[in-house]
């Protein structure tokens, strides 16, 4: 066999090899996401509401606990911005809710949580069976 050919070969299999483990990997992603969503989409049904600040770094953390390598499920999150755009002030729909500090957490039964919460907490909280 001829130096070419085999060059040919071993760079067919690593690209198959390269290839299929990017495929397998993006897959376990994908199912994550499938179930950081359908977590999100129950934790909003509970009637849960997150409220946050974009600037706020604990906000982002806690967005980040719904998001996988390729595909993020905070769209689905029970969501309230109270951030003014300029950062400086809040909106007044926190403020009629009393909101002090970011993240916080109102739930259906009444309680309030400040600061992140574990997807563990959230699914204690709502009854929502956490991902795994």
């Amino acid at each position: 066999m001829d130096t070419k050919l085999k060059i040919g070969i071993i760079a067919f299999i690593i690209v198959l090899v390269i290839g299929g483990g990017v495929y397998f990997f993006w897959q376990s992603q994908h199912q994550k996401y499938l179930k950081l969503s359908g977590f999100a989409t129950c934790v909003k049904s509970s009637g849960a509401i997150f409220y946050g600040a974009f600037w706020c770094s604990h906000c982002q953390n806690q967005k980040s606990l719904f998001t996988t390598f390729f595909e993020s499920a905070e769209k689905d999150l029970p969501y309230v911005e109270c951030s003014t755009t300029d950062g400086k002030g809040q909106l007044q729909v926190c403020k009629d809710q009393g909101i002090k500090g970011y993240p916080t957490w109102k739930f259906a039964d009444g309680s309030v949580q400040e600061g992140e919460m574990s997807l563990q907490d959230l699914s204690d909280k709502t009854k929502c069976l956490a991902p795994n």
